[in-house]
């Protein structure tokens, strides 16, 4: 069954994100870049606030793939006590280097690799993220400026990046300036959950804030399009 992620970025937004039944609370920084992270104070205070009623992810920032680098900011940010920590596949540096640091970290850690529809990335890569022991991949966009990830991205990608996702059991995620419009293309994918945000704010301005009646409505169409049979 395809759940509804939703990014936010405050105590506020968190509880109103909770209050309209989404299935992962994601938190991050929209003013920081495509993965801005949030203070790791303020996403402990978050995760606390919560308290196990939602199962929660959050970002570890727009950082250059270095081993020491990501390690650490993984670190700190699995301290908080998220469900989930996401890192960015970004271009570039040492890939291979840091999902071997990462690897280290991954008996006690749940982590979400994000690849960027915008970059051509290699699908190739979900083989080392199984091997280093994530637990998921989505997909996303940098530029947010660029259209949906349905304008991005062709069927037959979409539809090859959620199957290499299931055949290495990864969780699946398809994000990236999503709006309502686009639910409907991307359920038949069937993956585990699609990420949202400017599409959950004011007049789609993903740095303001969350209109509550928008994401009731993206959420009851994720349910409305899920068969009968995976609900």
């Amino acid at each position: 069954m395809t759940g509804m992620l939703a990014s936010v970025n405050s105590v506020a937004e968190a509880l109103q994100a909770l209050n309209a039944n989404v299935d992962i609370i994601d938190l991050k920084q929209p003013a920081l870049g495509a993965l801005g992270a949030l203070d790791t104070a303020l996403v402990k205070t978050i995760v606390d606030e919560i308290g196990g009623r939602c199962p929660v992810s959050a970002t570890v920032g727009d950082l250059p793939m270095l081993p020491e680098i990501v390690f650490q900011a993984v670190q700190a940010m699995a301290a908080t006590g998220v469900d989930y920590v996401k890192i960015g596949l970004f271009p570039g540096d040492d890939w291979p280097g840091t999902l071997e640091q990462l690897a280290t970290l991954t008996p006690s850690m749940a982590l979400i690799a994000v690849l960027f529809a915008d970059t051509e990335p290699d699908f190739a890569v979900m083989e080392p993220l199984k091997n280093a022991g994530f637990n998921g991949v989505m997909i996303d966009t940098m530029n947010k400026g660029s259209g949906s990830l349905n304008q991005i991205m062709t069927k037959a990608a979409l539809a090859q990046f959620v199957q290499l996702a299931r055949e290495k059991n990864l969780l699946c995620g398809l994000a990236g300036s999503l709006r309502l419009e686009d639910i409907a293309g991307l359920m038949p994918y069937q993956p585990d959950y699609l990420g949202f945000r400017g599409a959950l704010c004011l007049r789609h301005n993903r740095t303001a804030q969350l209109d509550t009646a928008a994401m009731r409505q993206i959420k009851q169409a994720i349910v409305g399009l899920t068969p009968t049979s995976l609900r």
